[in-house]
């Protein structure tokens, strides 16, 4: 049999459009439209769209925008609550060739100012609830920008600022206008700003092929369907919801927008449209188990709750599980648009204790199917760290849903992919399963008298006290031994402790060299998506006397 010469599937065997399209996650949207006309595609309050009207709504946006010279290489700047125009936007926004830039409603307006000229914002969408924080911005800016206001029904207050209001806008467009499908799958869809802790936030640029694998990554995972509800506890601006803005429309399910998340508006609207999935930082998960008694509405079906960010304490588990929630652990950064890695559930642990098994729950887990790679290495020499549970390496990513790189920022975007990995910054180790466990991030790590210690293993003990709501561990200068552990508590609502208290049940579960010296109460600090600032308690930790 003779054998093909090298190359011989390649020759007259070429792409063109009968064989080969650019991968976009506006492509669920279209097909929505068409499977699933008449259902439900979004609810908000007494107003429901279906995927009919939405897909007009959303035509009807990109049009508009056309109309006004928005196109390719241009970048709208939206800033909402998880309402429909939130929603819409990451279809119709890209739908004109454009680049959706979704700011976090919690920044102050220099960032926003800033945010809007890096970006180059050519139009900005605002709800009126945050017209005081964008007047400034706009002030800031010192450049014109046209404005768009969304006069949402179920908020009152605030003012007008632009020229016209979102529904005016949408009047402009033509519900039949098919849009600009981007030529390229690796065209940038989406710009998303990092949390600027420590200096200006950084541009993260989306493209479109990431999207569209990322939103699927996450049907898969989550076990999306036709017959998924899912409450949008997670703002949108973050990670563009972690792509869920997409992945919910690729299966035809439901949206339930949420302006603010609040647990008397959670329970009941999980009851009344029998949600099925939400999303949302551990925060999310704390503010439903201390929520009154009197606002846990009970719900017959089981809610898959999927949460990012540390992982959540046993106790967590437990209690939320109490209520008729399933926790998944999922694990990513912005620059991963969003969830890379998740727990994934194996049968065996059914069978095990409860602390046993969120044990198991809590770890970082296996990288999505559509991720190509996930390793824990040593991020000098890039070498994977034995597969023993101990070990410590830095989680490395590589794949088609990682970013396209940091807007004009050429050192950083190189310094990220150094070694052709992303470097997370997180330190892991990596068990004999093949599962991965965040320890630390690289600068949260405690060394005390040469041993490393996880403030993260500490913080999990924390949590086991019964009068702990929330608890962050950080690294305190100590003349003898370097650095020492010291733990910023906050009780639950009611409940006293005292810091001798706290340290005697530490040391009573824990090496003693990990127990915090030093425990202090009170509200912790936040970045604006939710995460602990421990930067800042590390400040605080360095004045203790």
């Amino acid at each position: 049999m003779e054998r093909p010469v090298p190359g011989a599937f390649e020759q007259d065997l070429d792409r063109g459009p009968a064989n080969h399209t650019p991968l976009s996650p506006l492509s669920f949207l279209a097909w929505a439209a068409r499977v699933h006309p008449d259902k439900p595609a979004v609810i908000h309050g007494d107003r429901t769209f279906t995927y009919a009207e939405l897909t007009a709504r959303c035509r009807r946006l990109a049009s508009a925008l056309a109309r006004r010279g928005i196109g390719r290489g241009d970048s709208v700047a939206i800033m909402a609550p998880n309402v429909p125009a939130m929603l819409e936007a990451h279809y119709g926004v890209p739908l004109a060739g454009a680049v959706l830039n979704p700011l976090n409603y919690r920044l102050d307006a220099r960032s926003i100012a800033f945010i809007l000229e890096h970006g180059e914002a050519k139009l900005l969408i605002t709800d009126r609830e945050f017209s005081s924080t964008i007047e400034e911005a706009l002030r800031l800016l010192g450049r014109p920008i046209p404005v768009i206001d969304i006069d949402d029904p179920l908020y009152e207050g605030g003012r007008r600022l632009g020229e016209q209001d979102y529904e005016a806008l949408l009047g402009e467009g033509d519900p039949a206008w098919t849009g600009t499908l981007p030529v390229d799958e690796w065209q940038a869809i989406c710009l998303l700003y990092t949390s600027g802790t420590t200096g200006d936030p950084k541009g993260v640029v989306y493209h479109h092929r990431g999207a569209y694998l990322n939103a699927l990554g996450n049907a898969l995972t989550f076990g999306l369907s036709p017959r998924t509800v899912y409450l949008w506890t997670l703002p949108m601006f973050h990670c563009s919801g972690w792509t869920y803005t997409w992945a919910v429309t690729a299966v035809g399910g439901t949206h339930v927008c949420l302006r603010r998340v609040d647990p008397a508006l959670i329970f009941p609207a999980i009851r009344r449209h029998h949600v099925t999935h939400m999303c949302g930082a551990p925060i999310v998960m704390t503010m439903l188990i201390h929520a009154p008694e009197a606002l846990k509405v009970r719900f017959e079906q089981t809610v898959e709750m999927a949460t990012g960010g540390a992982a959540p304490p046993s106790t967590v588990i437990s209690a939320m599980e109490a209520m008729g929630f399933r926790v998944t652990h999922l694990y990513g950064l912005t620059e991963s648009y969003g969830p890379a890695t998740f727990c994934a559930w194996q049968e065996a642990w059914e069978a095990l204790p409860l602390a046993e098994r969120a044990t198991q729950m809590a770890r970082q887990g296996v990288n999505y199917v559509t991720l190509q790679d996930c390793i824990v290495a040593d991020p000098e020499t890039l070498r994977p760290v034995p597969r023993d549970g101990r070990t410590m390496g830095e989680i490395m990513l590589r794949g088609n849903t990682l970013m396209k790189g940091y807007l004009k920022n050429a050192a950083a975007t190189g310094a990220a992919f150094h070694g052709g990995w992303f470097h997370t910054g997180d330190l892991a180790v990596w068990h004999p399963d093949g599962y991965v466990e965040i320890k630390d991030r690289s600068k949260d790590i405690i060394i005390s008298g040469g041993e490393n210690i996880s403030s993260l293993e500490v913080e999990e003990q924390l949590y086991r006290h019964p009068a702990v709501m929330e608890a962050a561990v950080v690294a305190r200068p100590d003349v003898t031994w370097g650095e020492t552990p010291c733990a910023f508590v906050t009780l639950k609502p009611g409940a006293a402790a005292t810091p001798e208290e706290i340290i005697r049940f530490l040391r009573d579960h824990i090496a003693h060299y990990k127990v915090p010296r030093h425990v202090l109460f009170g509200p912790l600090p936040k970045t604006s998506t939710g995460k602990i600032q421990k930067f800042v308690l590390r400040e605080r930790a360095k004045e203790i006397g």
